[in-house]
């Protein structure tokens, strides 16, 4: 099988090419950032004319039958698991993704996919009782029409295509922009798949640009008819607003500060062994990562001894070789931003148990005791390898410290005692919580999304179902009706 080729270039009404702006985007190895592509960017005339398309293929995809739809999404399923390693390969390329983790991705994005291929049989309208006599109610369950993607670096393949199975499932035809730093995993071996799947021209397209250049212009072009955002709360903002202004839809799921809580009744060995994944995935940097290890004090030193003991035994460095679960951030400023935050935690008392040096952009697994929540490291969603650990006292004080942040995303709470530990989550302000697990949970049957800082609206199964539509009532007048007293 041949590799795909070209995977630097725009995709545009089923056409492969250069984007129109002056500028260039290096694709770089966030290991030795050595050069993967240069990527002559986006304009605004390629939005234009990508939503012109998508616009124009959405009045036929629309109309197509189900069982069609439904084919072309599992059609993709098999050429991603046929291209497996290639894929693979990419992430670890150009996401800095160790093969455990790209492994995982590609698994989860298969999950969606399969998911999504149940979507044309399952969307569906209503018929109501009508409170008029002889009238019939009904309500019609319609594609949007053209839906604009913006997808982030950190997990490409998946946080893509969460959005674009599901919209194309259900009879949308998409534009998406996706992160600089991975262009190629966010998108174009996406839109590849779906070309070799014999989708229709027009219904996937893709523009690589920057933000500050297109990203407004993106969000507040009039073809679209929903934003579906995954990234910071800063810029979630701001499409927010954005997308207001336009009178248009969004599906935003933002940044994340999760805590993972620890009762003193908790079986310290499991949450130890949770905590080292819900922390050091993709080197924490996951929206749902841990951020904030809040452990009742009676027990903290002992889950700090044994988090601290398998933390040490951690590989990190170059995340293509083998045994490696630790790669690089994604680049230099993000590294800075977290060292920054470490070393102010450090002056302000906090106490470094283990880690905190770093090699290029690879931060060695690091841990911090005696942290307090005012602390940047535990204020701040640290994207990064860094487990702060906060001691409490008392459950009151563990329940404010969880709702402190202007973040609700996920969160965890370990306790022999179920029924205590559920009723603790759910005072906690967040989407998702977890018992006895970590932070890191996605199934495509189940919904997700934040609260408060953390976004609106809930991916997966149903629930994106009713995000990717809309609903026409329509009603019929079967019989004559009274307009007394105006007839």
């Amino acid at each position: 099988m041949k590799s795909y080729e070209n995977l630097n270039l725009q995709f545009i009404d089923g056409a492969w090419g250069k984007g129109n702006s002056n500028s260039v985007i290096k694709n770089l190895n966030p290991f030795d950032e050595s050069l993967i592509h240069e990527i002559q960017a986006s304009s605004e005339e390629d939005v234009d004319v990508a939503h012109e398309a998508a616009s124009k293929a959405a009045e036929s995809w629309g109309k197509e039958l189900p069982q069609k739809r439904a084919e072309i999404i599992q059609k993709a399923v098999q050429i991603l698991e046929s291209r497996k390693e290639e894929v693979i390969e990419w992430l670890i390329k150009e996401a800095g993704s160790t093969r455990v983790k790209a492994e995982v991705e590609v698994q989860i994005t298969m999950g969606i996919m399969k998911e999504s291929a149940s979507f044309p049989t399952r969307s569906h309208g209503y018929i109501f009782d009508s409170l008029t006599p002889g009238k019939e109610s009904r309500a019609y369950r319609k594609p949007l029409g053209v839906i604009g993607i913006i997808s982030p670096w950190n997990f490409p393949l998946n946080l893509s295509m969460r959005s674009i199975a599901p919209a194309i499932a259900l009879g949308n035809a998409i534009v998406l922009k996706p992160a600089s730093q991975t262009p190629v995993t966010g998108a174009t071996i996406a839109a590849k798949i779906f070309e070799e799947a014999g989708l229709p021209k027009g219904v996937f397209n893709v523009v690589i640009g920057k933000g500050s250049e297109i990203g407004d212009y993106f969000v507040k072009h009039p073809v679209s008819k929903l934003i579906s955002f995954t990234g910071s709360t800063p810029v979630g903002r701001n499409i927010g607003k954005l997308a207001g202004e336009a009178v248009k839809k969004t599906s935003l799921e933002l940044g994340g500060n999760n805590v993972f809580v620890v009762m003193k009744d908790a079986d310290v060995e499991k949450a130890v062994n949770a905590a080292m994944f819900g922390k050091f995935m993709h080197q924490g940097q996951i929206c749902m990562s841990t951020n904030r290890f809040v452990v009742h004090e009676s027990i903290a030193d002992e889950f700090v001894k044994k988090f601290t003991e398998k933390t040490e035994a951690l590989k990190y460095g170059n995340p293509s070789e083998e045994g490696v679960t630790i790669g690089p951030l994604i680049n230099h400023n993000q590294l800075e931003g977290i060292l920054q935050d470490l070393n102010k935690s450090l002056e302000a008392g906090a106490k470094k148990v283990c880690g905190g040096n770093h090699d290029g952009n690879v931060l060695a697994p690091t841990i911090l005791d005696h942290v307090k929540d005012d602390m940047p490291i535990a204020k701040n969603e640290i994207f990064g390898p860094v487990a702060p650990v906060i001691r409490f006292s008392s459950e009151e004080e563990a329940l404010k410290i969880a709702n402190s942040r202007d973040y609700g995303l996920s969160g965890a709470v370990f306790s022999e005692n179920i029924e205590k530990a559920v009723a603790f989550a759910r005072k906690v302000e967040t989407g998702m919580i977890h018992i006895n697990d970590q932070t890191v949970n996605d199934e495509p049957n189940a919904p997700f999304g934040g609260e408060k800082g953390s976004g609106i609206g809930r991916f997966n199964g149903d629930f994106i179902l009713e995000e990717f539509t809309r609903l026409q009532w329509v009603t019929v007048q079967h019989e004559p009706r009274d307009y007394a007293p105006f007839s």
